[in-house]
């Protein structure tokens, strides 16, 4: 085989490496954002500067939770004390996942956004993951924990151990927000809910939306037949 016939085929070979690597980072970009249009059709929020019509390449450190809702005070993020609980979502594959109450750095765990309300109790926890592309998803990484948050289903379940008791989340809806769009963080009195978050489109440079998966608390058996119990008595109570 001649000299030049084995540069033309190693010429060939990284000329296909590249299209192959080139393609693997950008589908995944691409199909992402065909499906949340078709997901989120009524959320938009662009990709490019409104003002200049440019690309907004973001030089935001993600890995810190103080950089990603805009207009939040960043001092309350640097809590002297921090404790945990784990989280664990079957569809994802994540299993026991440390979560810190307060703190900044999602490189090394999940956090929970400080002053939203704890899991199990009346309000809204929001917790925040970091994400990557999909194809470098790692359950037990945190740059890549939550690469796979779009893949979760209405009614998948979410199991949160914390303080010794688990609590069981069914998800409710998924929808895209912008980053300064804070009312995800608004608590919500009805009832107990669990929010996730992570940044759209997984592993895309602007990182232009915020993720949201909104799940509610399921009642333990002893309490719903606590409240069967009750609303019998009540029953029974107007009949007499």
């Amino acid at each position: 085989m001649s000299q030049k016939l084995i540069f033309r085929i190693c010429a060939v070979v990284m000329v296909a490496s590249g299209v192959v690597i080139l393609f693997s980072t950008i589908y995944p970009i691409v199909s992402y954002q065909w499906e949340a249009d078709q997901r989120y059709p009524t959320l938009i929020s662009p990709l490019v500067d409104e003002e200049t019509g440019n690309f907004k390449f973001s030089k935001v450190d993600y890995t810190k939770v103080s950089n990603w809702f805009e207009g939040e005070e960043k001092e309350n993020f640097t809590s002297p004390e921090i404790s945990f609980f784990t989280i664990s979502i079957p569809r994802l594959r994540i299993e026991s996942a440390t979560v810190a109450i307060g703190g900044e750095d999602l490189s090394k765990n999940l956090i929970q956004f400080p002053g939203t309300a704890l899991p199990g109790k009346i309000g809204n926890a929001v917790i925040i993951g970091h994400s990557i592309l999909p194809q470098f998803f790692d359950p037990k990484n945190y740059l890549s924990i939550f690469s796979t948050l779009p893949t979760l289903k209405e009614d998948d379940v979410i199991y949160v151990n914390y303080d010794g008791v688990s609590y069981k989340y069914m998800v409710e809806n998924l929808f895209e927000v912008k980053p300064d769009d804070i009312q995800i963080l608004e608590q919500n009195p009805a009832g107990s809910y669990l929010t996730l978050v992570t940044c759209t489109p997984p592993g895309h440079p602007l990182k232009p939306r915020r993720l949201i998966v909104r799940a509610g608390l399921v009642p333990s058996e002893a309490e719903v037949q606590n409240t069967e119990a009750n609303a019998d008595i009540g029953h029974n109570t107007k009949t007499q």
